[in-house]
């Protein structure tokens, strides 16, 4: 087969260690591993082979029609047909806003999901099977891109992989950039293949607002932890990890979490009103005291 991806993603044989993400290269982070570990949090039983298998019985049945297909856009287009008429994938539109939607063990046993925890089975199985297909982190909506002889063919996961024109994507950016129109180099840029690390960073988000949404200050305060498993430096989320924490009543870890906020990023905008908050965490672990 034409084009062998350098992402292509290895059988999942165990799940990887929180403290050993932030070290590894953003490529290097196990897709489906890492997304298993993120739902391992609400699942603490969860275990990764069952899923694996579930990925590797999909490969099998498509590999000998994938193999007799003479480009990557009709490879594709096999796994597409497979993975949502015939397996029956799709998007939640009646509960998008479930989290079990970002939960990919969930999204395997639902056959329900979001665009990126689609995109991400998607991505899945095309790569074992040769298939270079790659994320994009599109603004709104996550996307997946593959290359072609004269470009790259954009597809929707949370539409069947339907596949989007220039004049689509461009219109899909506008309402996000305040009605302004990307020019070709600014549409290819939005269009680059987001890294396994910014794909990860990104459901850990989608579940954060969610919680946030439901007052779950719990789950914030883990979401925010687990993102700076992931990215150590991220400050806003130092913040929103003692914000919640303050809103749960520990206070020492809102005090040390938002001490750091504002000795990492002095000038934030939001400084001021985080120090307000500070000095009435401090104030209440000293009558606690």
């Amino acid at each position: 087969m034409d084009g062998m991806n350098p992402r292509r993603e290895k059988a999942t044989t165990g799940l990887p260690c929180w403290d050993a993400l932030a070290r590894m290269d953003d490529d290097a982070l196990p897709l489906l591993g890492t997304a298993l570990l993120i739902a391992r949090d609400e699942y603490p039983q969860l275990q990764p082979e069952p899923y694996d298998a579930i990925v590797n019985g999909y490969v099998e049945a498509l590999r000998e029609p994938v193999r007799t297909q003479d480009s990557a856009p009709a490879r594709m287009a096999v796994i597409n047909r497979y993975l949502f008429d015939e397996v029956g994938f799709g998007g939640d539109t009646e509960s998008y806003d479930d989290p079990r939607n970002s939960y990919l063990n969930d999204v395997f046993e639902r056959k329900l999901g979001i665009p990126l925890s689609l995109a991400l089975v998607q991505m899945e199985i095309a790569r074992r099977l040769d298939v270079p297909l790659d994320g994009i982190s599109f603004p709104g909506h996550f996307l997946v891109r593959l290359p072609v002889d004269d470009g790259i063919l954009v597809m929707d996961p949370f539409n069947k992989g339907r596949s989007l024109s220039a004049d689509e994507l461009r219109d899909r950016v506008r309402v996000h950039c305040d009605g302004q129109t990307p020019d070709d180099s600014e549409l290819l840029h939005i269009l680059a293949p987001a890294t396994h690390r910014a794909i990860l960073l990104r459901m850990l988000r989608n579940l954060k607002a969610l919680y946030a949404e439901r007052r779950d200050w719990e789950r914030v305060a883990r979401s925010s932890d687990r993102l700076l498993k992931l990215q150590p430096g991220l400050g806003e989320e130092v913040r929103d990890r003692g914000l919640a924490y303050l809103k749960l009543g520990h206070i020492a870890g809102a005090r040390d979490d938002l001490t750091r906020y504002l000795h990492v990023q002095p000038e934030a905008p939001d400084a001021d009103a985080i120090h307000a908050l500070l000095i009435e965490a401090t104030g209440q672990q000293q009558r606690l005291n």
